[in-house]
């Protein structure tokens, strides 16, 4: 018997030795990171500064993370959700992919969400979509950046109590970014005593802003703008040429007056203030050296989507030290990924509430020129954020998802 018993446990020990051996060996592959972005069409500049950052954060650690190589695998979905799913699927089933790092938009998330929940697939994405971290939340899934309602909450508390506009005109890409950032500007704003009088929504694709802004009410004290990628310099270029410039002023909301876009907008773009989670202004020594390097390998300054790659990579780090490198442990580094509070990055410090969602400081910028450029000044923070604003987290989820149609426009004028 006791013969059996020691055969029994050398036999143990030594099944036990081939399977940290197995994964010692793993460990000592490289960390596959498979990489979703948009370098074509009207998303692209958002796009391009993602890869760029991301690029940045690896050069500067020799492409090392926790101490293991990093095999970066970057597809282009074009912006088009059948090809983000398609390019999601090569990732995981041909390449490997063991976390992956985007997509851009709100409905390429939508539209990955159910199979790489399937896969059980660690993704973090700068995409706004709300419900993967509201009512139905992928548990695989981290977001650093913010949901679409997370910073214009904030701009609608501003513009009510500060700038005490009381009639605002809104537009946005027709899409669910563009729906949930105005839905949360007009409920903190109408919360405050102001009203929406108007909502405009054209296609993301817009040849020509001039039909909208032919129709955009001259009655009121400012015009919301929700727009993605190249978007917010198009209309506002146009709101200039169509004699609105310094008529009405512009208001915005994340990514409307993005740091990848201001070098083409030009002095039009002075004075309009937006709410963002970051700025390349932010007076921090982690934020200037960011700001630096982006300057020096690519003469940009990092916005909305190059910061958060860049925020999203340092999470990742963060969650690869806390279980030694071993990615290949999937339950204990989703849950480091999900859970650890990550003090200094470009845009402060960071934690995460039960769905994966940030909690951090969301910034009131103007559009100002210093060093003639232009650059998006931090006027006022608004800190410790969640994407459940002030109303509290089981009264915000009791209420439907921010659509065209949710919260009701109850101050629309014809």
């Amino acid at each position: 018997m006791n013969t059996s018993r020691r055969t029994l446990l050398k036999a143990t020990a030594g099944t036990l030795g081939l399977a940290l051996t197995g994964i010692e060996a793993r460990a000592a592959d490289p960390i596959k990171i498979g990489f979703l972005t948009v370098k074509t069409g009207p998303l692209a500049s958002g796009g391009i500064q993602m890869e760029q950052s991301l690029l940045l954060y690896l050069k500067e650690r020799k492409n090392i993370l926790a101490g293991r190589a990093v095999e970066l695998i970057t597809k282009d979905t074009n912006g088009v959700p059948a090809t983000t799913r398609a390019k999601t699927q090569e990732l995981i089933e041909q390449d490997g992919a063991q976390i992956i790092i985007g997509p851009l938009a709100a409905f390429e998330a939508l539209a990955i969400d159910d199979y790489t929940q399937s896969k059980k697939m660690p993704i973090m994405s700068v995409a706004a979509a709300e419900d993967i971290t509201q009512r139905h939340p992928d548990p695989y899934f981290v977001r650093c950046t913010s949901s679409s309602a997370q910073c214009s909450h904030p701009m609608g508390d501003y513009a009510a109590k500060v700038l005490k506009y009381k009639r605002v005109a809104v537009i946005a890409d027709d899409l669910a970014y563009g729906h949930e950032q105005l839905a949360g500007f007009m409920r903190a704003f109408e919360d405050n005593g102001g009203k929406v009088v108007q909502r405009l929504l054209p296609p993301l694709n817009a040849p020509d802003y001039g039909t909208y802004i032919g129709q955009l009410k001259t009655n009121v004290d400012a015009v919301y703008m929700a727009f993605a990628g190249s978007n917010g310099y198009r209309f506002t270029k146009a709101f200039f040429e169509y004699g609105l410039g310094g008529k009405i002023p512009l208001i915005g909301g994340m990514t409307a007056m993005d740091e990848s876009i201001l070098k083409q907008t030009g002095d039009d773009a002075l004075g309009i203030i937006t709410s963002c989670y970051y700025s390349s202004q932010l007076d921090t020594p982690l934020n200037k050296a960011f700001v630096a390097a982006m300057q020096a390998e690519y003469k940009i300054d990092p916005g909305y989507y190059g910061a958060g790659t860049y925020i999203s990579a340092a999470v990742l780090e963060a969650a690869l030290k806390s279980v030694g490198g071993k990615i290949e442990d999937h339950d204990a580094f989703v849950h480091a990924l999900r859970t650890n509070v990550v003090q200094d990055t470009v845009r402060g410090p960071v934690k995460f509430d039960a769905f994966g969602n940030v909690v951090g400081n969301v910034y009131i910028r103007k559009v100002e020129k210093k060093g003639g450029k232009l650059v998006n000044t931090v006027i006022k923070t608004y800190e410790d954020v969640s994407q459940f604003w002030t109303y509290g987290k089981e009264a915000f989820l009791a209420q439907p998802v921010y659509t065209r149609d949710y919260p009701v426009y109850k101050n629309l004028e014809n």
